[in-house]
């Protein structure tokens, strides 16, 4: 994989792992010492703590979530040939209260595309705005 339909391509696996709710497939999809900063702040850091962590939601309060990629394509910027930079919307479908705006980078390795950090920012109105 190379290029920008690759990195594509790795962002559609990580929508469908979530989907599928296997943790092992999407904990794949990052490399070994990955960080992973979730809405709240958490950081899973390594690939094993990423599945621990999503095994965990998968099968608790998160069971049977889907997830969306947005109606906006992601803006991928590569650094360089091996390294970019994605920021792109993510969410549950239908439920306003749950999207976020997602920041990644993937790197490529031995030809291989992964997510070498994941930041999820959960879309809010700035503190004292009238909702």
């Amino acid at each position: 994989m190379t290029g920008t339909s690759s990195v594509d391509e790795l962002l559609d696996a990580l929508v469908t792992t979530w989907n599928a709710g296997d943790a092992t497939a999407y904990a794949d999809l990052f490399v070994e010492d990955a960080d992973y900063i979730t809405f709240f702040g958490q950081n899973m850091a390594g690939r094993t703590a990423i599945e621990t962590g999503h095994r965990a939601l998968f099968e608790g309060p998160l069971k049977g979530s889907r997830l969306t990629s947005g109606e906006t394509a992601p803006k991928i910027r590569f650094l360089r040939p091996d390294v970019a930079i994605i920021v792109t919307a993510g969410g549950a479908p239908g439920d306003d209260t749950q999207q976020s705006v997602i920041t990644l980078t993937a790197v490529r390795n031995q030809g291989r595309w992964r997510f070498a950090s994941f930041q999820n920012t959960r879309v809010t109105l700035p503190p004292g705005t009238p909702s």
